[in-house]
């Protein structure tokens, strides 16, 4: 679909056109970019920090608390052309996922417009990353090895969840990163099995095995890896899934190569493990792309038929996870070469690791 207009709200795409890092709240506020140039709407609290970041050439119309930002919206467009023409038809305007819909909802109610999925305009840009951004994101990959690496002296039976989340905020700070990439997840015994767990009130014990799956930022860039930790001498299954899943994780990585689709990487992992019988156990795609997002294009996954591209930053996340026992995910990023294949942006051990303490 053609479209008139593209508003972007707070969200990483105004990162990275801005360098632009809004808070999303009641205030709304947003760049648009159309053919005749740009508009940005702010309250006027964010005045002084958009206006440094876009520069003059952008029109802007400023709100005050008590006035709602509809008449700024409505301004805005109708100075940019946009809206209905005497004969009714209407202008295309698409929106970020930036945009709440509650406030698409006002926007609406103020000028006459169709509306469009705007969340993947950028995906083009952003998911060939350049040799600056790769630089970055091979920093914030070294960061999670040195973290991972001490955590690895830190773990031991009788830590609680908890104390592991905190010590990798602590690890990444004391680097230079103190701004996560996300919440890091610390899935211990039965809790493994949820491959985004969220609580962290419980001790390790002797038995566990431990998921730690975190990430930080780097000059706005994130990384994120995971390992499988196992508390005391592991069992046969244990050493069984584990062996599994380190063979699919290198199977996916070993599959990027020149030609190769997202699609291709999903199936040469999963195809470990579905021949080993745990297929059932395999519930998430293989892998995401990541930039100044944590999630983004390239998405490994069945369907994406979409040839890699050198500039490519993702995920390789095989797992297996059996409800109520364990599970087991090992993640490494990686990078598309010139050439065509994987360069591994974690190099920490993906061999298990036994805390005997």
């Amino acid at each position: 679909m053609e479209v008139d207009a593209i508003y972007f709200g707070p969200s990483t795409d105004m990162e990275y056109l801005a360098e632009l890092r809004l808070f999303q709240d009641e205030r709304v506020k947003g760049l648009m970019v159309t053919t005749g140039g740009l508009f940005a709407m702010t309250p006027l609290i964010y005045r002084e920090e958009m206006r440094a970041a876009l520069g003059p050439d952008v029109i802007y119309k400023e709100w005050a608390d008590h006035e709602g930002f509809a008449g700024a919206f409505a301004a805005g467009c109708s100075e940019m052309g946009l809206g209905s023409d005497k004969n009714g038809k209407r202008s295309v305007i698409a929106f970020n996922d930036g945009v709440r819909a509650v406030d698409l909802i006002d926007m609406r109610a103020v000028l006459d417009f169709e509306w469009a999925n705007g969340s993947d305009a950028l995906a083009p840009f952003r998911m060939v990353k350049d040799s600056t951004e790769l630089d970055y994101l091979r920093r914030a990959g070294g960061i999670a090895d040195e973290v991972m690496d001490e955590l690895s002296r830190f773990i031991r039976a009788g830590v609680s969840e908890k104390e592991v989340q905190d010590e990798i905020a602590r690890l990444c700070a004391e680097r230079g990163a103190p701004k996560l990439s996300f919440s890091p997840i610390a899935a211990s015994g039965p809790g493994g099995s949820m491959p985004h767990y969220s609580r962290n009130d419980r001790r390790l014990r002797p038995g566990d095995f431990l998921v730690v799956d975190m990430g930080c930022k780097y000059r706005g860039y994130c990384s994120d890896m995971t390992r499988t930790f196992c508390i005391g001498e592991p069992d046969d299954e244990q050493r069984k899934v584990y062996d599994i899943v380190l063979e699919a994780q290198k199977a996916g990585e070993a599959a990027v190569r020149p030609g190769a689709t997202g699609q291709d990487v999903d199936r040469a992992a999963r195809a470990v493990i579905n021949s080993a019988g745990y297929g059932a156990h395999f519930i998430n795609r293989v892998g995401h792309g990541v930039g100044i997002a944590i999630h983004e294009s390239p998405y490994i996954i069945e369907g994406n038929d979409i040839p890699l591209q050198p500039g490519n930053v993702f995920s390789v996340e095989p797992g297996i996870y059996l409800e109520g026992k364990f599970g087991v995910r090992i993640e490494n990023l990686v990078a598309v070469r010139d050439d065509g294949t994987a360069e591994p942006l974690n190099k920490f051990t993906r061999d298990m690791i036994i805390i005997l303490r």
